[in-house]
């Protein structure tokens, strides 16, 4: 089966189609990689800020997932994080969902933002600031 999903983000449109395998559910029977898709899609939907990253906030597994965390953390916004080493089908479907190889993964307000180098750059130049405090004004 193949899935269409475009997102735009940082400016610029990020398309992904793939040829989904798959994958095995909670139940051992057959999970489509779709559904980890719609699960990712829902996940973006409900939450205002998310970061797909290695570990956790309080247990970040790489520096570049703590430098993004702390970054989150200084905008004092909360944030919904999704530790992707716990699941290797998101690790997996969020690359696919994206189009962008590595995580972390920031989206606001449903919007693939970018991984660690463009969101400090972003923190640096003041945007990320307004982009975050723009999700929380509706």
């Amino acid at each position: 089966m193949t899935i269409t999903r475009l997102l735009v983000g940082h400016g610029r449109p990020v398309a992904l189609q793939e040829d989904l395998a798959m994958r095995r559910g909670p139940e051992g029977g057959p999970f489509k990689a779709e559904d980890m898709m719609t699960e990712i899609e829902n996940e973006i939907r409900n939450h205002k800020v998310v970061m797909y990253m290695k570990g956790t906030p309080a247990s970040p597994q790489c520096g570049f997932s703590a430098a993004t965390t702390k970054i989150l953390q200084d905008l004092g916004k909360p944030f919904h994080t999704v530790d992707v080493l716990s699941s290797p089908e998101k690790r997996d479907a969020i690359k696919r969902f994206s189009n962008w190889p590595t995580i972390p993964q920031v989206y606001v307000s449903g919007k693939f933002i970018g991984g660690c180098d463009i969101v400090r750059e972003l923190h640096r130049s003041g945007e990320l600031q307004r982009i975050v405090g723009e999700a929380f004004e509706d």
